[in-house]
């Protein structure tokens, strides 16, 4: 069996994986890879497929699977999985991380020490405590965030037609009603044509004035154009993302120049940590597919 790693993953990956056969990273190699690995970088479409001839099985590190076109694959008998669990910790993290530095001014608070300024009573922060955060989607992402959201005295509700409760959040009937009563809101969606600019120019009028969105979900499940829009007149306080419609994003994303928006070039899973355990689920993955076929 060849295995074929195709984007980043833990270095002593390939040596765990040799138990089951051949282990490499040249892309030429791709025609005779019976597993390949990826990660958001390498764009599983089906022109990429129909160069993989002897692959049965694709395992994307990481949550969200929208860079495989799964119809093709299953046209082709290949099996697509992920490791849903792996980045949890990661992600949650990056996202309270910037739930935390928007109300703290931390990054004007840097650049002006840089710049040899010293504005300790021009930059006023906020508290969490108290304040409403509203998760859309409460998958294992957003379970992390609401923990932690608890640990600072937050209120936690959730919106996910899919999930009738949580004992971690209270549920909120529609978007509309969690935009509209969240001081915070955290974004943990896949993209799908359900939810490709859900949060749209309406979503964000009803929303409370001076609402900060963090998004470590999917860049294209909010509207760029409305988004920076309510940046510029303010009925958005800040916007904290970690993902985009590309990587990188067009040079002429509307977000990349307006106003409080708080940047990461996503890199919502890359901890150490996390590569380790998704090494350790790409294993078990491995593992029973080749006891599948015994």
């Amino acid at each position: 069996m060849l295995i074929l790693i195709c984007d980043a993953f833990d270095p002593g990956l390939p040596a765990k994986l040799a138990r089951f056969g051949e282990v490499t990273d040249d892309m030429g190699r791709l025609g005779q890879a019976d597993v390949a690995l990826i990660r958001s970088k390498t764009k599983a479409t089906r022109e990429w497929l129909a160069g993989a001839n002897s692959l049965k099985l694709i395992i994307r590190g990481g949550v969200g699977m929208d860079n495989i076109d799964k119809a093709a694959a299953k046209e082709r008998g290949i099996r697509a999985t992920n490791t849903p669990k792996a980045s949890s910790i990661a992600v949650a993290e990056l996202a309270f991380a910037m739930m935390l530095a928007v109300p703290n001014q931390l990054i004007k608070a840097h650049n002006s020490m840089v710049a040899g300024e010293f504005l300790k009573k021009e930059l006023k922060r906020t508290e969490l405590f108290g304040k409403t955060l509203g998760l859309v989607g409460i998958g294992n992402i957003a379970q992390e965030v609401a923990r932690r959201a608890a640990a600072f005295g937050m209120v936690v509700k959730y919106y996910d037609p899919y999930v009738a409760k949580s004992p971690l959040a209270a549920k909120v009937a529609t978007l509309a009603e969690l935009f509209r009563t969240s001081d915070y809101i955290s974004m943990h969606l896949p993209l799908t044509p359900e939810t490709e600019n859900l949060v749209n120019a309406d979503i964000l009028a009803g929303a409370k004035k001076g609402i900060v969105v963090v998004n470590t979900g999917r860049g294209k499940t909010v509207d760029a154009k409305a988004m920076a829009a309510a940046l510029k007149s303010g009925q958005v306080a800040a916007y904290a993302t970690d993902v985009w419609p590309s990587d990188p994003p067009p040079a002429d994303y509307e977000l990349l120049k307006a106003p409080n928006v708080l940047m990461a070039p996503h890199l919502g899973a890359s901890t150490k940590e996390n590569l380790l355990r998704i090494g350790a689920e790409v294993e078990q993955i491995i593992e029973a597919f080749v006891k599948e076929g015994k």
